[in-house]
């Protein structure tokens, strides 16, 4: 696969670019309804883990649409959200989720403290160094940081046409130095970096890595509803999107109409020292 030229500058780093990071609001709906949950063993260890009595407080960092905020209110947690795009945050209001609109670095708690800090599959939209300390700042002894993510990577029939379309139609795209499939090692190595960087604040017990392993199926048309809500789509134009969607519509219809994804979530989750280090 090609890659960046040599001569080409780094791309800058996510947290950075804020119109990525705001750009998935354009379609709240779509992306509630297309974007997947998270493991209930992983929310589980979260709260279990948590100083909070039967109600922890947790604190939800780019809550999005609130799937994940959700899930935790569901487990008996009362969930605020903190959330940079205002039409996400409307979506998760109207779905019973109180949220501040903001940036996580801008944020002022206000004195407010929590049982547990979680960030889902938005970890990467915050500085990770300033992220960290703010998080320590906000949790109470014993409290919990936990960032985790969805790592997926459709089969190659699938990938391939992918990656070949957004090339073409997409020429100028950072995500085009990227290969049509990306080893999981690869996220594994940022999860690491992520662990790195809490620990360099000195307010947090060594950080602990989970991995949660399990397989979802995919019509064709499931699957086309996701797409337009990933990182490298939401801000092409119609016409282009609809090119890629058609590309890989017929990849998937050629393997019967349906795949099933192996997706693995990734986490990171590290308790505030009763005294900081």
């Amino acid at each position: 696969m090609p890659t960046l030229p040599r001569e080409q500058p780094e791309p800058a780093p996510l947290h950075q670019a804020r119109q990525m990071a705001e750009s998935f609001g354009a379609d709240a709906q779509r992306y509630d309804r297309a974007r997947p949950g998270y493991p209930d063993e992983l929310v589980a260890r979260i709260v279990a883990g948590s100083p909070g009595s039967d109600t922890p407080d947790v604190l939800d960092v780019g809550c999005g649409t609130g799937i994940a905020a959700r899930q935790f209110q569901a487990a008996g947690c009362t969930v605020l959200g903190v959330e940079p795009d205002a039409r996400m945050a409307d979506f998760a209001r109207s779905r019973g989720l109180p949220v501040e609109v903001t940036t996580f670095e801008a944020w002022e708690p206000g004195g407010r403290m929590f049982d547990v800090v979680t960030a889902a599959q938005s970890w990467h939209w915050v500085d990770p160094a300033a992220g960290a300390r703010k998080a320590a700042q906000v949790l109470r002894p014993n409290g919990r940081l936990a960032i985790f993510g969805h790592v997926y990577e459709p089969p190659a029939e699938v990938a391939e046409p992918f990656a070949a379309a957004y090339r073409r139609v997409a020429p100028d795209s950072p995500f085009n130095g990227r290969s049509a499939r990306r080893p999981l090692e690869m996220y594994q190595a940022g999860y690491a970096t992520v662990a790195e960087k809490i620990g360099e604040t000195g307010q947090f017990d060594a950080p602990e890595q989970f991995r949660f392993d399990w397989e979802h199926a995919y019509t064709r048309d499931q699957w086309l509803e996701l797409l337009p809500t990933t990182g490298g789509l939401t801000r092409l134009v119609p016409g282009q999107l609809a090119e890629i969607q058609g590309e890989v519509g017929r990849a998937i219809d050629a393997l019967g109409g349906s795949f099933t994804m192996a997706y693995t979530t990734l986490a990171v989750i590290a308790v505030r020292a009763t005294t900081p280090l």
